[in-house]
């Protein structure tokens, strides 16, 4: 007798993946905040704008994903963090030009649900939304047999934010003789994985160095918020793919060169390691990683001290790495 197919014979547990929404559902009001509505699990997500008072309010968008980072994760079996970086990808994007972020949605897709592993990877995401101060109202769970192995997995995000069009930090306001200042990374942050992963072995990556690779994204929301609340800023560099000579020169005018000086800060050892065990040139690594600055902010020199105490008082190491001249949008590392 033919034997009848079903959807879990096929590789898809729709019983799973109820459990799994029930205990997602059961974290998301970690997240709340003002303007969310409804709970997970309708078919679409509903969100009310909270900033009534903003005169010409304008939304802003970004999505992103972790990457290869997740190579590293399966290698080490720990999820718990990917989920922050997942967040940190996109509200440090749209942070960017002054924006708060307000909300959040995950696309989740994996050969098949495992539940710890899954869980855990929703942890990390509900813990970068509360970080960030977004709410998580909705996302999308893909169960994929034959498209991804036993074990592997995808993370996509999509933040919303929101920003008054007067208070919009663009960059334009940059002039020659305003300073660049660096907010310290905790790490690789999400980028430069395909490189990073190569200069370790199999087994470093489930050992210790593969621990230190996997230390998440600092999201820097709150503190920038600050600034921008604050008046402090005039323009802001999510360092992320490309390194500082490739992003930097989005958010400051044609007309204006960065000069970057590199022995203002110490690149943390890991960078160093990356650099030594696969001979990759200075050049290379500074378009390939953050090098231990995760975002700039250019400010009018006579303002620095202020913005830096501010940062400060939010968390956040920083230190002045370069100057704004006439120039033809370059960077120049010195």
């Amino acid at each position: 007798m033919k034997k009848h197919l079903t959807y879990k014979a096929a590789g898809v547990d729709i019983e799973k993946a109820d459990t799994f929404v029930d205990r997602i559902a059961s974290m998301v009001p970690k997240t709340k905040r003002s303007g969310a509505l409804g709970a997970i699990g309708g078919f679409a997500a509903y969100f009310q704008n909270p900033h009534r008072a903003m005169k010409d309010p304008v939304m802003v968008s970004s999505t992103d994903g972790v990457g290869t980072k997740l190579l590293v994760a399966v290698a080490q079996d720990r999820h718990t963090t990917v989920g922050i970086d997942l967040v940190a990808m996109s509200v440090n994007d749209v942070v960017c030009c002054g924006a708060e972020p307000l909300f959040f949605l995950d696309y989740f897709a994996t050969g098949g649900l495992q539940l710890r592993q899954s869980i855990d990877i929703m942890k990390g995401i509900v813990d970068g939304c509360a970080q960030a101060g977004c709410a998580l109202i909705g996302g999308e769970t893909a169960e994929m047999p034959g498209l991804y192995k036993k074990g592997d997995y995808d993370l996509a995000g999509f933040c919303v934010g929101i920003v008054d069009r007067p208070r919009i930090i663009t960059g334009a306001s940059v002039k020659p003789g305003d300073l660049v200042v660096g907010l310290r990374s905790s790490g690789l942050h999400s980028n430069g994985f395909s490189l990073a992963r190569r200069a370790f072995s199999r087994k470093e990556l489930q050992g210790d160095w593969g621990r230190k690779l996997l230390t998440p994204t600092r999201i820097y929301v709150r503190p920038l918020l600050e600034l921008v609340k604050r008046g402090l800023v005039k323009s802001i560099a999510h360092i992320t793919g490309g390194g500082l000579v490739e992003n930097l020169p989005r958010v400051f005018p044609k007309d204006i060169n960065v000069v970057i000086d590199r022995s203002a800060w110490k690149v943390p050892s890991m960078f160093g390691e990356i650099q030594k065990r696969g001979c990759v040139s200075d050049t290379e690594m500074f378009r390939t990683f953050n090098m231990g600055i995760g975002m700039t902010v250019i400010v009018d020199p006579k303002r620095t001290a202020i913005a830096q105490q501010t940062l400060k008082r939010n968390g956040v190491e920083s230190v002045v790495i370069g100057k704004a001249v006439r120039g033809a949008n370059k960077v120049i590392i010195n």
